[in-house]
């Protein structure tokens, strides 16, 4: 029970660690191993650069009175073209040696989404799910026919060399030199399942983003190339709503971890349902689910925004690259726990 007690706090104060005012927009970028003794000083300023970016561009679309899907977008946006996370240019490997692409959008007043699932020309997964959202009848498009779907619609297609890093490719080699069946996580997964041993990769990860218009609506997206060695067209949480992205009119959630427990455990509408017929604040909703997670194998964290401004960034990893804005404009970053 002590131990329970004490979890419970320490993911509510990792949540809350932000102060008490009014946010507009909250973005992760990945959780996991992420140690201050890994880092060197110039990485630590890249990271805490390209977060201030991503707020600085969501935050400018809602002082514009854009609405805050527009928000989200453009904060997506600057990550998925910083090779520094784990989306868009970024991306990582598949076993195949690809880099195959996620992401969903969704808009909390009407509970409207789109998601894209395996793509590799897209250079903006982001814009697609958008696009699928508001341009089709759909809510999930996967593969050629989400590549073919966003062309006709005017999105920039590239080639898949487009998305290589050496970074990135080097984290395939060594895994593959190891073991080629490992998998290797954007964040922080040491447990196994069946016969597959999972390691990590650290300091890459999955992207995403809630925000609050002047309006008061709330929207959520996520964008994500997957784990490293990932084969069979796996598909991890982030496209998957209710699973890694989620917004109604109460809360908006993105989520960053190992996809599939965060898929089993509906871990992004568990906070929205927790906070609708329990009327749980939104701090201890989302730290109960990651608690939950946790419990069951798997590790990550997520971000959290209620109609009200209030936010959370639980996380059970040794990190995750976060960041929020408030309605004034002033920007806090964090990286570690």
């Amino acid at each position: 029970m002590n131990y329970l007690y004490t979890l419970i706090l320490v993911l509510a104060m990792n949540s809350m660690a932000f102060g008490q005012a009014r946010y507009v927009m909250v973005i992760h970028g990945g959780a996991g191993t992420i140690l201050k003794e890994n880092m060197t000083p110039d990485q630590e300023r890249a990271f805490r650069e390209a977060l201030t970016q991503a707020l600085q561009a969501g935050y400018s679309q809602l002082q514009a009175g854009k609405s805050s899907l527009d928000a989200v977008e453009a904060a997506i946006l600057v990550m998925e073209d910083n090779p520094l996370f784990n989306a868009g240019k970024g991306a990582v490997f598949t076993h195949e040696g690809k880099n195959e692409l996620d992401a969903a959008v969704m808009w909390g007043p009407t509970q409207a989404a789109g998601a894209i699932a395996g793509v590799t020309t897209i250079r903006n997964p982001i814009k697609a799910a958008r696009a699928v959202m508001e341009q089709s009848e759909h809510v999930m498009l996967t593969g050629r026919g989400a590549e073919v779907f966003a062309a006709s619609k005017g999105l920039e297609i590239v080639e898949p060399s487009y998305f290589w890093t050496e970074s990135r490719w080097k984290a395939l080699e060594r895994v593959l030199r190891r073991d080629s069946l490992k998998t290797q996580l954007d964040h922080d997964g040491n447990n196994q399942s069946s016969n597959i041993a999972l390691t990590n990769d650290y300091k890459y990860g999955t992207v995403g983003a809630v925000a609050l218009d002047k309006a008061g609506r709330l929207a959520a997206g996520t964008s994500t190339g997957g784990m490293t060695n990932k084969q069979y067209g796996r598909i991890g949480d982030a496209p998957i709503i209710g699973a890694g992205t989620y917004a109604n009119q109460r809360v908006a959630i993105s989520c960053t971890g190992w996809g599939e427990f965060f898929i089993r455990g509906i871990a992004a509408y568990d906070v929205a349902a927790q906070m609708e017929y329990g009327n749980t604040p939104v701090v201890q909703a989302a730290s109960a689910v990651i608690e939950k997670i946790g419990k069951m194998g798997g590790d990550g964290g997520m971000i959290a925004l209620d109609s009200a401004g209030n936010m959370a960034m639980p996380f059970n990893t040794a990190g995750m690259y976060r960041g929020a804005v408030t309605e004034s404009g002033e920007i806090e970053i964090a990286i570690y726990k």
